[in-house]
């Protein structure tokens, strides 16, 4: 397939057809802006392997699973739901022609657990498998199962902007590892600390006004939760009485055509301004973004066994979190990243977000090994194994 915009994951797109033309397995590092989401499946529609079969990419998000799905659409001059659709939760744009299905994470455990041989399926691919999401998790051990077991034909790919990749390749039987520079202009990083005796909302509110002030550009701002965002919202509609600049929110709870509005540019002659959550780290493109402004923040479930309930816990974002939020920055044109911390802090931070499986209510993941056919989950390829105690608390509550 030819494409008339040129992206940095291009000169590897060679590589990587040449890499399934003789393994099924394979992972792809490339870094945000790379091209990957939007480009690879395109690439790999035409390999003799695909042949009248799917090929399906995973999202961790809603949001980046229509995101995604519009883009590739955009590519071949066609609406959602021809070549390319989407499966999400409350909503699908499916054809009888679509080729390519772009899903959310816990929509292909349903897929792959009713039907284990992935029927006219050719390739899997998982996207942003960084954030290591439970069902992102699940989903690999599950789909590397049934190419073992059913399907040695099935390809399966896992790409990430920050990852281990030679840990993901063990898992997948040594696969080959195939690695992009990508593309970055520079961002200027500014640390600007952090008073513990003043509610983050009113710092984030202030850090966002000096930025409108000093540079040019739309801003993308970091924030751990939907509350975080009402109250910054507020505050900076306090600072910001510009009728050019529009202020919005972007957080996974939203109505899709909210979410839409935010992630769309900004009309010629304005700004915007998009208070987000970790959902913003990967998959969209603000266009107009060039000011980051990061509280270093994010809102994790934890799951507390003494009272056998999930809770949402606010921890510091991991280093290549925040390395992922500075580069929106430098997507199209050269940036500015704020932060709300002290640049000596930035090496104490957790290099990797941890996995889900390590702190979760196991309970759905046994329920659901259950229906695949097993209760040993070493006999899966997990790349965190699920904790025992964790295992034992779900079974026994099963």
């Amino acid at each position: 397939m030819n494409f008339t915009t040129p992206l940095p994951i291009d000169a590897v797109l060679g590589d990587l057809a040449a890499t399934f033309a003789r393994s099924s397995t394979a992972v792809l590092v490339a870094p945000p802006g790379a091209g990957k989401t939007t480009r690879v499946p395109l690439a790999l529609l035409d390999a003799a392997w695909t042949k009248d079969k799917k090929i399906i990419v995973l999202e961790p998000r809603r949001i980046a699973a229509r995101a995604a799905a519009e883009r590739m659409a955009q590519t071949l001059g066609e609406k959602v739901g021809e070549t390319v659709g989407y499966r999400v939760r409350f909503g699908s744009k499916i054809s009888r022609a679509t080729r390519i299905e772009v899903v959310t994470e816990g929509i292909f455990t349903r897929q792959i657990l009713d039907d284990p041989e992935l029927s006219g399926v050719a390739a899997v691919l998982f996207d942003e498998f960084h954030e290591r999401s439970l069902d992102a998790d699940l989903g690999l051990a599950l789909a590397r199962d049934a190419q073992q077991g059913l399907r040695e034909n099935l390809r399966i790919l896992v790409m990430s902007a920050t990852l281990d990749g030679a840990r993901v390749a063990k898992l997948l039987g040594d696969a080959p590892v195939i690695a992009s520079e990508g593309r970055a202009f520079p961002v200027d990083t500014r640390y600007l600390g952090r008073k513990p005796d003043v509610q983050i909302e009113r710092q984030m509110a202030d850090a966002i006004a000096t930025a409108l002030r000093a540079d040019a550009g739309s801003v993308l701002a970091f924030l751990p939760g939907a509350a975080e965002i009402r109250r910054t919202q507020t505050f900076l509609a306090e600072r910001v009485s510009d009728p050019n600049t529009e202020i919005v929110p972007l957080f996974g709870a939203l109505e899709a055509t909210v979410q839409d509005r935010a992630i769309s540019p900004a009309p010629k002659g304005q700004r915007k301004v998009v208070l987000a959550t970790s959902i913003a780290e990967t998959s969209l493109t603000i266009e107009g973004v060039r000011i980051v402004v990061d509280s270093g923040m994010a809102r994790v479930p934890r799951y507390e066994p003494d009272i056998g309930l999930t809770r949402l816990e606010t921890i510091r974002a991991s280093r290549a979190a925040v390395d992922q939020r500075r580069g929106r920055a430098g997507r199209t044109e050269p940036g500015i990243c704020y932060r709300l911390w002290d640049e000596p802090q930035t090496v104490a931070l957790e290099a990797y977000t941890r996995s889900e499986i390590l702190s979760a209510d196991l309970s759905s993941l046994v329920l659901d090994l259950a229906h695949w056919g097993t209760t040993d989950p070493s006999t899966l390829a997990f790349l965190d194994p699920p904790p025992v105690p964790a295992l034992t608390e779900a079974r026994a509550a099963a």
